[in-house]
């Protein structure tokens, strides 16, 4: 005779078993999303002095940070060392990026936070909507006991990410963008020290000697929703419009018209400008930059549309060709 009980226990031990499974996954959620706030407080409350490298294609550049905080307030220096030499002296939101070659200074307001190791500029729990994020192995890396995460796509509409985290600080010690198995850029500290004072000296870009250098103030004017006359259509699965401007870039004559896009990670600029008859203009198509930034070009209405961003050219097409006119 079969027991007539054991469809019922089955049942009930198949029920437990679902619930206990269902708390783990989301405990180790809150745990991964708990790392990923991590990285994105700690840049902004931490001392800090270091050496980073960035690798793509072939390509390393070195740069040093210097990083403090006084109370509400942010100071913080980069210096890159290979190539061209570019320094960067940042107060608050304040920037001034100091180039000898040419003896210039641009000044330009940060209207958006996003430099190694500050790289989750505005973190919601909506990145897990758009990733897997998975809690990995612990390294060592540049002298720290580091976490890896992991944020895996749910698409193949934006790339992959891995981040070390430093496990006593919480600041990100590396960083790697992959696609599928291959990593297409990653930056790095190779030389780090947390925490301690910090040389007020090492921070002040009124001790360079810049006399007679040419200033360009890059204006930025953020604007409010609808302001723009361009409008979006449907977007790539989990990307917003987080803003929209008017620049003065770098070769630019005029303000340009901006609009950019993120679905938390990564982000997406587009840059919309008049076409010149009498300047040479970008031949519409596809351009590839350094390491995960794409290129696409596009003309309407006798303007050039030119979207540029962290994420596969296919992402980038369908973001670049949303762009139309509000009639």
């Amino acid at each position: 005779m079969k027991n007539p009980t054991l469809p019922a226990f089955s049942l009930l031990f198949l029920l437990v078993f679902q619930t206990a499974y269902a708390e783990n996954q989301s405990q180790s959620n809150k745990r991964a999303y708990d790392w990923l706030q991590k990285i994105a407080d700690a840049p902004r409350q931490l001392n800090y002095q270091g050496t980073f490298v960035y690798y793509a294609d072939g390509h390393i550049e070195t740069s040093q940070i210097t990083h403090r905080v006084d109370r509400d307030d942010e100071y913080e220096k980069i210096e890159v060392l290979d190539g061209m030499s570019r320094i960067v002296y940042r107060y608050n939101d304040e920037m001034k990026c100091y180039i000898p070659n040419t003896k210039k200074i641009y000044t330009e307001k940060r209207w958006y936070r996003k430099f190694f190791p500050d790289l989750l500029p505005q973190l919601t729990a909506r990145i897990q909507e758009n990733y897997k994020i998975e809690v990995d192995r612990q390294e060592r890396i540049a002298g720290h006991d580091a976490q890896l995460i992991k944020l895996i796509p749910n698409d193949n509409l934006r790339y992959g990410h891995e981040f070390w985290i430093d496990i006593d600080s919480g600041l990100l010690l590396k960083a790697v963008v992959v696609n599928k198995e291959d990593i297409i850029e990653q930056f790095a500290f190779a030389q780090l020290e947390i925490g301690g004072k910090v040389d007020e000296n090492l921070l002040n870009p009124e001790l360079m000697s810049a006399q007679n250098w040419e200033k360009v103030d890059l204006t930025t004017l953020v604007l409010d929703e609808g302001e723009l006359k361009w409008q979006l259509r449907e977007l790539p699965a989990g990307f917003i419009k987080i803003a929209e401007m008017k620049r003065k870039l770098v070769g630019k004559s005029t303000m340009v018209d901006h609009i950019v896009l993120s679905d938390d990670l990564a982000s997406v600029s587009v840059f919309i400008e008049p076409i010149q008859a009498d300047v040479s203009s970008t031949v519409p198509g596809f351009y590839s930059s350094r390491g995960a930034i794409n290129i696409y070009v596009r003309e309407l209405m006798n303007n050039k549309i030119t979207t540029v961003g962290e994420v596969p050219l296919n992402t980038i097409k369908l973001i670049g060709d949303a762009i139309f006119v509000r009639q």
